[in-house]
């Protein structure tokens, strides 16, 4: 569906229970039997006034009697102000000519299916909470109506979670309460009046930031692409439950072992506790490890040369309690539903200025690597739930149940896999929009961009298994870590290991740019025309035209002026702008003219991310650039490929995993050539894809 330019609107708010925490996600927690919608308030956009219902078979249920627009307690009213119609709210919900719209949309799609069995199709679905992140925007309702200065109850807002907590979650049964486990509203009337006007409070704030921030929305394209993303999300990709639940129960158990083979070792009541176990390390020749025990420095004191075996076995065991993947085993069961499938994992627009997704629920985007030899070998042993032999193999269990954690993904029945991800994506747009000719020869002609980047800088031959291998390594820490700006610092910590000396690392950063010159230039390019944007006060827009292969595409920065904020926009070659709320330019920075904009950030050595002035240079504004553009190339693929007929059931950064009947044998290769095939708008980039097939979910 294309919107119109005055297109229908109804927004939409529920207010729902569900004994499954929301946290396991909106379908996990909407396909609990107990799942209800406790209140709907809707806004026609033609009449401006939000009505509210309860529905009939909540209104139904003992303890909440309701007669025409009043909740009845002993036959007495108690409130009234149900002036909405269920009726009607179903047939707008069904009526294709309205847009529905919802701040988080995919949570009122998905329970308005689960309850009402409406087919909900996303096309007529537009989320605010998108609309708002497009422009920077901080993803909490509350959060934004506060960064607009849109009127509100903060009372009520502050009281929305309290009445959450009581209406719509499980309660624990008290003799106070008469030991019941959940509260209706003739529990507490009060309360239960305070809940529908919060109900209403958040359609109005929604419909406000809709109002305020319509001229802005996403343009056909990414709305279509919104589409596709609840497709996907809808669709689930399907885990192996036994597995999964194998490895879980194996783990409970393995973990009280070590705890007590570390109590035996050490003495300590708790051997977890890194107050007790830094002095117990003191004590047995350790003293650097009392400032701390984390992943990195446990590893780190691993790789030396320790003495004494019991502080190595401690360390191991340290290691192994320490280890976070056994978690995603947890988050995958706790989020599966009754068709062990995982569904709504990706959060679109999860970053505010590049629009890449985020993660959701299990976190796809930080799996470990699995370099376990003999994969296939190790996770049939897991899945046999044969650990001793996996121990005796392999070591640590621990260890290996982390790198099996993809592997816990498996195509639907009768299905295969089919994984296709863009090589060196991010490289290839730099060069590409840097017009930096060396590289896209490189990948032309399929060589190793490492490989390539080292001899360019050290003027020998490289290659990755013949003369001068040993330079790759340089050149793949400074490919990583230079592109945008990077100096000595990002060298080090790309360079985890140390394998590079430190004295060798400014000759290093010296060469990659001298090596790269046109990238360096676009870095100042785009910093000058984000500050001319911003200095100029009228709508003036500042084009970088950059020549590129096959042809040239244009950048363009402008400003515009939202609800009384200026907000600096970067309009990519796909056309799809991103923007910098309240953008300035403060020229009394002691370092040079510093780009400012609000966002989500550290403030004060916080760790919480609050709303807060950033900084911003032309090496990060080149970053926020190249991995934009990067995600509208996948964005493409991921419309392409379905628009093929492929179902597509994850996708992980710049990688896509596709279902496929195990009788389509030619979708690897077709696939693999829509990969490569050229966009658009992006003339000259050459893209290539990298596929693989597999009977479940791995790194090839």
């Amino acid at each position: 569906m294309t919107f119109s330019d005055n297109p229908l609107f109804v927004g939409i708010d529920f207010e729902t229970y569900s004994s499954v925490d929301i946290d396991r996600g909106a379908y996990a927690y909407s396909s609990c039997p107990d799942f209800e919608i406790l209140i709907v308030s809707y806004c026609k956009s033609e009449s401006d006034e939000v009505r509210t219902f309860m529905p009939r078979r909540f209104a139904q249920r003992p303890g909440v009697i309701v007669s025409g627009n009043a909740l009845l307690i002993d036959d007495s009213p108690v409130f009234t102000g149900l002036d909405g119609d269920e009726d009607e709210f179903l047939e707008l919900v069904a009526d294709d000519r309205y847009i529905k719209t919802a701040y988080n949309a995919n949570f009122e799609r998905t329970c308005c299916r689960s309850y009402y069995g409406l087919e909900c199709n996303p096309e007529s679905w537009l989320c605010t909470a998108v609309l708002a992140a497009t422009l920077g925007l901080p993803p909490s309702l509350g959060s934004v109506t506060q960064v607009l200065g849109l009127p509100e109850d903060k009372q009520k807002l502050k009281t929305g979670k309290t009445l959450i907590q009581y209406f719509s979650k499980p309660c624990a049964p008290t003799s106070k309460n008469g030991g019941r486990t959940r509260n209706m509203p003739r529990d507490d009337p009060a309360k239960w009046q305070l809940y529908l006007d919060y109900n209403k409070q958040d359609v109005k704030a929604e419909q406000s930031i809709l109002k305020d921030l319509m001229a802005f929305r996403p343009n056909a394209k990414e709305q279509r692409l919104w589409t596709v993303d609840q497709i996907i999300n809808d669709r689930g990709v399907r885990i192996d439950r036994d597995y999964a639940e194998g490895i879980v129960a194996h783990d409970d158990e393995r973990q009280e072992i070590l705890m007590e083979e570390a109590r035996q070792l050490t003495g300590l009541s708790n051997p977890n506790s890194p107050v007790q176990l830094k002095k117990w390390l003191a004590e047995h020749g350790e003293p650097e490890l009392m400032d701390s025990l984390s992943k990195d420095v446990v590893s780190q004191a691993l790789a030396r040369d320790i003495k004494d075996p019991d502080v190595r076995r401690m360390l191991e065991i340290r290691q192994a309690l320490g280890k976070t993947s056994i978690s995603k085993y947890s988050a995958m069961l706790g989020a599966v539903c009754d068709d062990d499938r995982l569904r709504g994992m990706f959060r679109f627009y999860g970053a505010n200025r590049t629009g890449r997704w985020a993660g959701h629920i299990v976190q796809l985007h930080n799996l470990p690597q699995n370099h376990v030899e003999d994969l296939d070998l190790a996770r049939t042993l897991v899945a046999d739930k044969d650990f001793e032999g996996l121990e005796l193999l392999y070591g640590e269990p621990a260890q290996i149940f982390s790198e099996l954690v993809r592997t816990a993904l498996i195509p639907s029945e009768n299905c295969r896999f089919v994984v296709s991800d863009f090589s060196a994506i991010e490289a290839r747009v730099i060069a590409w929009l840097a017009d930096e000719e060396w590289r896209l020869d490189i990948f032309r002609n399929g060589g190793d961009i490492y490989c390539a980047s080292a001899a360019k800088m050290f003027g020998v031959p490289v290659e990755k298994h013949g003369q001068n291998a040993h330079l790759r390594q340089r050149g793949k820490v400074a490919e990583l870590a230079l592109g945008y700006g990077g100096g000595v610092g990002a060298m080090k910590a790309m360079d985890k290991a140390g394998k590079i000396p430190e004295d060798e690392l400014p000759k290093i950063v010296k060469q990659w740019r001298a090596a790269s010159p046109n990238i360096v230039k676009l870095w100042k390019s785009f910093e000058n025309a984000a500050i001319r944007a911003i200095e100029d006060r009228r709508p003036s827009v500042y084009p970088i035209r950059v020549s590129v292969a096959g042809g040239s595409v244009k950048i363009e920065f402008y400003t515009a002026v939202v609800r009384d904020t200026r907000c600096l926009f970067i309009r990519l070659p796909s056309g799809r702008p991103i923007c910098y709320w309240g953008a300035t330019v403060n020229r009394d920075k002691e370092q040079g003219d510093a780009l400012e904009y609000w966002g989500l950030g550290k403030k004060n050595n916080n760790q919480t991310n609050t709303w807060t002035k950033l900084d911003t240079y032309g090496g990060k504004i080149t970053e926020n650039i190249i991995q934009a553009t990067a995600r509208d190339c996948l964005a493409e693929k991921l419309i392409q490929i379905t628009d093929m007929g492929y179902n597509i059931v994850a996708h992980v950064h710049d990688e896509m995993i596709v279902d496929v009947p195990i009788e389509d044998t030619k979708a690897a290769e077709v696939i693999d050539a829509a990969m490569a095939e050229p966009i658009s708008w992006a003339p000259g980039l050459p893209l290539k894809g990298g596929t693989y097939e597999c009977c479940y979910y791995k790194k090839d």
